[in-house]
């Protein structure tokens, strides 16, 4: 493993877009985390994806939805790395295209919340004390743009709304970061066929690289921005 590789967290990567973000960044010499809910899922994923790439893919079993195991993880990654570079908060649940605001069970939309926004924010806090030993941090939001304000329409409510949310806890994360450095962006991969996003969509790899883009940002990028392909989206 070479020490000197910037290590990279990737929750929520054992299938789509985070699946996919870890191989590039994996490919870019990166050494990173790829986490799963279940850990056999990290580990087949892990599997597939290592002889294809020149960094380093190490699996590890993390429920953004568990304060347990969020700081478990945390503190094996410290152990082991003293510090983390990237961390992509990528884990999201219920794209429920077929429900409304009006009628929605609201238990369903707490359940969103928990993973999209409290699991996102969870993660941020638990592995800030790393991000602020590296030289180069950056943390970006998996966002939608379900969840711009200004294109906002009816139906998708818990997905939308959790991922709004989103978008305001980037905008919090990254003011309160900017005076030590920390890059926090929200992205937009659109539309993009996975198993959430279903068929029709972009590749799996536009989409991702979207992701990388904002994860490899260099010290004069933007932060508490929202983009997808690199260009700006409204809030």
């Amino acid at each position: 493993m070479n020490t000197a590789a910037p290590v990279s967290l990737v929750t929520g990567a054992n299938r789509g877009i985070g699946r996919e973000t870890a191989r590039q960044l994996a490919a870019l010499g990166h050494t990173v985390l790829l986490c799963g809910r279940r850990a056999q899922d990290a580990e087949q994923a892990v599997a597939d994806l290592a002889p294809g790439v020149s960094g380093t893919l190490l699996p590890y079993r993390l429920d953004v939805t568990d304060a347990d195991s969020v700081d478990a993880l945390a503190r094996s990654v410290d152990e082991e790395f003293g510090r983390l570079d990237v961390l992509v908060n990528n884990a999201a649940i219920n794209y429920d295209t077929a429900r409304r605001a009006v009628s929605v069970d609201l238990g369903e939309v707490r359940r969103t919340l928990e993973t999209n926004l409290f699991g996102a924010w969870r993660t941020a806090q638990a592995f800030l004390p790393l991000l602020r030993r590296s030289a180069h941090a950056r943390l970006v939001n998996v966002s939608s743009e379900s969840g711009s304000l200004e294109h906002m329409s009816g139906g998708t409510p818990a997905y939308g709304v959790s991922k709004a949310a989103l978008n305001a806890l980037t905008r919090k994360l990254a003011d309160e970061l900017l005076a030590e450095r920390i890059l926090v962006n929200a992205v937009c991969p659109g539309w993009i066929a996975t198993d959430m996003g279903g068929p029709g969509g972009e590749p799996v790899e536009r989409g991702a690289a979207s992701v990388v883009w904002a994860a490899t940002l260099p010290d004069s990028g933007p932060t508490g921005g929202f983009f997808r392909h690199g260009e700006p989206l409204a809030w």
